[in-house]
């Protein structure tokens, strides 16, 4: 469906249809990563949340729909994003304030304040290790042509507050450098794996980090995305509790410490 206003632009159902975000229709476009980071964030109504990279809104506003009552911001470095991410919430009627800023350049309100949960989706790919597609918009999403990952977690880990926690989702074979941006700023680091199926590698990863945090590194067991060891046919093969994310909205439950 196009929306009105932009021709390029679809109107597109997350969470069973009970959200609705307007998406470019050629550049990059949400899928289920933001929404599997979205459900395993442990926040609770009236903790603060910034979405780092936030694009069209798509975990910051999957959250909200599970949590209510967040005071959610937003940064976006591409400005059709974040005019996309205030729309969506308008749409949506949900607060979120979005703040279009590079990183690495945040406004001076931003810089002061900190928050009790940091979640981001950064590019999954360093500079020439991917074929990006001819869209500038989805070339600056998917790679890391601006930010390095090591700034994405230097940036969360200033912008949280004592003990409020990091969650973000990337490649599995980013997880070195995903620590290595840990190491001496945040603690109590967990890594869930996301494997498609039972017997296959991961190929993401959700962390979970503390601002001075001091419990134990912990690997998780996989959470698989689907059933079965192989797809069969072209029935949906989600596995229940991913289902459930991703069609009511549920939470991603972390194994039990």
């Amino acid at each position: 469906m196009s929306d009105g206003a932009h021709d390029a632009v679809t109107r597109d159902a997350f969470l069973g249809g009970s959200l609705h975000l307007l998406q470019p229709q050629s550049g990059y476009r949400a899928g289920v990563d933001p929404v599997v980071l979205a459900a395993s964030v442990n926040a609770r109504a009236g903790q603060s949340v910034l979405d780092l990279g936030c694009g069209v809104g798509a975990a910051a506003l999957c959250l909200a729909a599970r949590v209510p009552g967040l005071d959610l911001w937003g940064v976006e470095l591409q400005c059709d994003y974040a005019d996309l991410a205030r729309r969506n919430a308008t749409g949506n009627d949900i607060s979120f304030n979005v703040v279009h800023a590079d990183l690495n350049d945040l406004p001076p309100p931003l810089r002061a304040a900190r928050f009790d949960h940091v979640i981001a989706n950064p590019p999954y790919y360093r500079p020439g290790a991917h074929s990006i597609a001819r869209n500038e918009g989805r070339g600056i999403a998917l790679s890391e042509q601006r930010t390095p990952l090591a700034d994405w977690l230097a940036v969360a880990a200033r912008r949280l507050a004592p003990r409020g926690y990091l969650h973000m989702i990337q490649r599995a074979d980013r997880l070195p450098d995903m620590l290595a941006g840990c190491a001496g700023r945040l603690g109590s680091v967990e890594i869930l794996p996301l494997a498609s199926r039972a017997g296959r590698a991961p190929g993401v990863v959700i962390l979970r980090a503390r601002k001075d945090g001091r419990a134990p590194f912990r690997l998780h067991a996989p959470c698989l995305m689907h059933e079965g060891v192989r797809h069969e046919g072209d029935a949906e093969s989600y596995a229940p509790a991913i289902a459930a994310v991703l069609r009511d909205g549920a939470a991603l439950d972390w194994p039990a410490t």
